[in-house]
């Protein structure tokens, strides 16, 4: 789903200067933007009337972002959040995929860079909503992956997954036993390469390992200088 009319993105930012000039971008791109200036204010409105996207700030009085993306997942809200935050460091952004985020974005921030990545956003999302066809679960030895009803089990534990996470261990038990390069798992997850020099792809490989393994063999492993690939 590219950017139309019918796309609606909230944004969540205290700083107005901010929130004022990305609402203005957005609407120039064809969104259809709504902004709250808090987390409470962002919950709300999400809760009176759905939207496609959200692009939350990280540190927003009372409700912060994290606590937002919190709430939705408890909620089983699946909406697409792109959290913006001044923290780079790896704690910073696992702390934003712990609570949910899809995406992340440092700032300062290139407009074309934002837009880049609510454009992936939204095509994954209709992506999963255009999905029909009935399909039986994904098993790769004791890992259980159910594509249609996006749930994962290792044994007998179920694992929560954000969105983003589950894209990417379903697109690794779909090629189980084979070498995935950056490249192409940039491709197929985000819709565009963030360059060599990224760490966003590692960042969520290890916060799924974390999830996945909970002190069982390792599943994901790591081929240096090439990418991943999912064994059992």
């Amino acid at each position: 789903m590219e950017a139309t009319s019918t796309s609606t993105v909230l944004i969540a930012d205290d700083d107005r200067a901010i929130r004022e000039s990305l609402e203005r971008a957005l609407q120039l791109e064809g969104y259809t933007v709504r902004t709250a200036a808090d987390g409470v204010q962002a919950l709300a409105a999400v809760h009176s009337d759905p939207v496609d996207l959200l692009i939350l700030d990280v540190m927003m009085p009372g409700v912060d972002g994290l606590g937002v993306a919190r709430v939705l997942r408890a909620e089983k809200d699946r909406t697409p959040i792109l959290m913006l935050t001044a923290r780079v460091e790896t704690p910073d952004r696992v702390a934003g995929l712990d609570a949910g985020a899809d995406d992340y974005l440092a700032k300062p921030f290139e407009l074309e860079e934002l837009l880049a990545r609510l454009r992936a956003l939204l095509r994954r999302s209709a992506h999963v909503s255009e999905e029909g066809v009935e399909e039986g679960p994904l098993r790769v030895g004791e890992l259980r992956l159910d594509p249609l009803a996006r749930r994962v089990w290792r044994g007998e534990r179920e694992i929560d997954l954000s969105k983003t996470e589950f894209d990417l261990l379903e697109l690794l038990v779909r090629n189980h036993g084979i070498v995935l390069d950056h490249a192409t798992i940039y491709d197929r997850i985000w819709g565009y390469d963030f360059g060599p020099e990224s760490k966003n792809l590692a960042v969520y490989i290890s916060y799924l390992r974390r999830k996945l393994e909970d002190g069982g063999p390792p599943l994901i492993q790591t081929v240096r200088g090439v990418g991943y690939t999912l064994r059992g």
